[in-house]
């Protein structure tokens, strides 16, 4: 998925800022009291492990059904602390763009949501959701009649071709990567070094366009997810008209109901209806409000604070993709009027406390930082039980397959870390006190608070802890730079779609190691790296087994990533915002079926 502002769970990337001081034996504003606490549990994540189902052309037509009570008109408005990281779609791969992009953007599939979070792959620009007749080595698209650009031209094959060909471009190098490697191999960007832009396309025997309503994909062997990777946001479709190259970030051309009206970068950003979006092409999707007034310089305390009080402009208000402030989560949660106005759901990502293995080389030094993470402080930070789980592994809850007892570095048993374990590695491997450790982390309440837990733990076992702050909207790229001089990262990752091979393929797989990818360990291991071609090629029962000794293999005996813990969610909205529910896709609020009771 991504990472969470972070890659987007579906995500999706990502980031998370939640809320946070909850769980130790110390005075905290956790919402806890006594009693069973009404947070989501891992028996709440694994509902969230259904198949994803994919649907035929009658679920794809639109309109989309109806939210009861929905009415329309009138604005919502958005809190966001920091602006977005993306815009154009092909450098979407992180979480508060992915929820962006499904108010203007769209692609050949999405997915629909129902109400109990079960999801279906259905054709977005498509008619369905995908043919194939050869177990997925080919799959065939026809587009819909009717689907336009703000501009009001029609959305043609050769827009779907233009857009997955600019994706090989060096215009693109922050997206997913998934169907470029699958068409073309992991140094896709050789069959195409300059994209479209020249003049030249991949051949037919790959990418096939026999008429203006017909796309066909070509694989070497079968891709049966396809349908759910071409819902991603970052194969949402760039009208090859509209294309402006690296300006397109800033100004993308709408295909869904909105459309950017007013962008004022670092500060804010209007959406209005786009008229040449039509419902009736349209199976997910609503267009009740007029539009959203995004203001990106709400830190996260702030947002909460208006969100509680509930006066003016804060009822129809929503957080965007931030997190209840931990210091106040005992205001939301112990009073019912305003716990009323939460979503709350356990999200696919996991927080990890990555090294850069080029220059953080040895596997003891690794394993004693592992052991010194107080991880139970780290999930305080980020909302207590609200806020997240201790990991013992680095895939979710949210995956089939899921091992809850899995806990090689014993953090359950420990949850405020073992610094004697830690300094006795240390010492075997022969590290002098006071060693220069660089830790990178987001300006954001959570990463500064996160930062302060981190250095003392690991202070504490003999490291002087160099700390950079790195702006949130411009961390991925930063530490997904392969020279980059930072030896320790936060980062969070969480699935494209429920299977390991959307975690462990782009984040552990050591031939995506390169500038902008999300291997941002620089793993290369030939064990794991024979796993993955190994398990892509398996039947899910068998490759459910393949994934868990890649799993075992990277966690116990390589450790790139620390597992620090499992992420959860909690949001508020105001009181005059209506169809407001967890989005089981998403990993936030459900923005496609919001409207205002009172617009």
């Amino acid at each position: 998925m991504k990472p969470i502002r972070t890659r987007t769970a579906r995500a999706i990337a990502v980031a998370i800022v939640a809320g946070s001081l909850a769980l130790t034996g110390c005075s905290s504003n956790d919402g806890g009291g006594k009693g069973k606490s009404d947070a989501k549990s891992q028996k709440d994540a694994a509902e969230q492990q259904d198949p994803v189902a994919y649907g035929d052309a009658a679920a794809s037509t639109g309109p989309a059904q109806e939210v009861p009570g929905a009415k329309p008109g009138g604005f919502i408005n958005v809190y966001m602390q920091s602006d977005l990281t993306h815009m154009d779609p092909g450098q979407i791969y992180v979480s508060d763009a992915g929820q962006f992009a499904n108010l203007i953007h769209r692609g050949l599939t999405n997915f629909q949501e129902d109400e109990q979070g079960n999801l279906t792959v259905v054709g977005d620009v498509a008619t369905d959701s995908g043919q194939t007749t050869d177990g997925g080595k080919t799959w065939t698209y026809k587009l819909k009649d009717g689907v336009k650009d703000e501009d009001g031209n029609p959305i043609t094959s050769a827009d779907v071709r233009h857009t997955i060909e600019r994706l090989y471009s060096k215009v693109i190098f922050d997206g997913p990567t998934y169907i470029q490697s699958w068409l073309s191999g992991n140094d896709y960007r050789k069959a195409l070094p300059d994209g479209p832009y020249k003049g030249k396309h991949l051949p037919d025997t790959v990418l096939e366009t026999p008429d203006g309503k017909t796309v066909v994909f070509k694989f070497s062997q079968p891709r049966p997810d396809l349908p759910q990777a071409l819902a991603m946001a970052g194969y949402a479709i760039v009208p090859a008209k509209q294309d402006t190259k690296e300006k397109y970030d800033k100004a993308p051309a709408a295909l869904g109901p909105y459309k950017i009206a007013e962008y004022k970068p670092g500060k804010s950003m209007k959406l209005v209806k786009n008229t040449q979006w039509d419902p009736k092409t349209d199976s997910v999707r609503h267009q009740y409000v007029d539009g959203y007034n995004f203001t990106s310089t709400v830190s996260q305390p702030s947002q909460t604070k208006r969100l509680i009080s509930d006066q003016g402009e804060a009822k129809n208000a929503i957080q965007f993709t931030d997190s209840v402030d931990p210091a106040q989560m005992a205001d939301v949660v112990t009073d019912p009027q305003t716990k009323k106005r939460t979503i709350q759901g356990y999200q696919p990502y996991v927080w990890q406390l990555t090294f850069n293995l080029d220059r953080v080389k040895d596997k003891k030094v690794r394993d004693a930082i592992t052991y010194a993470i107080p991880s139970q402080s780290m999930v305080q930070a980020d909302g207590g039980r609200y806020g997240g789980e201790i990991a013992g592994g680095l895939l979710a809850p949210t995956l089939p397959g899921f091992d809850p007892s899995y806990d090689p570095f014993g953090k359950l048993k420990k949850p405020n870390g073992d610094i004697e374990k830690a300094k006795e590695l240390l010492k075997e491997a022969g590290v002098k006190e006071g060693t220069k450790l660089t830790y990178a982390y987001s300006n954001t309440p959570r990463g500064q608070a996160q930062q302060v837990i981190l250095k003392d733990a690991l202070e504490k076992i003999g490291f002087d802890v160099q700390s950079k702050e790195i702006d949130r909207a411009s961390f991925y790229e930063q530490v997904g730079k392969l020279n980059n001089p930072y030896d320790l990262y936060m980062t969070g990752w969480g699935q494209d779609w429920p299977s390991p091979s959307t975690v462990i393929t782009p984040v552990y797989d050591g031939e995506l190691v390169a500038d902008g990818a999300s291997n941002y360990s620089h793993i290369d291991d030939k064990q794991v790296n024979e796993l993955i071609q190994k398990a892509l090629k398996q039947e899910p029962e068998e490759a459910a087994k393949t994934w868990e000794q890649a799993h075992h293999r990277i966690v116990e005996e390589i450790n790139p990533a620390a597992p620090v813990y499992y992420s959860k969610q909690i949001q508020l909205f105001g009181s005059n915002v209506g169809g407001a529910k967890y989005s089981t896709e998403s990993s936030y609020i459900d923005i496609n079926d919001l409207y205002l009771k009172q617009p």
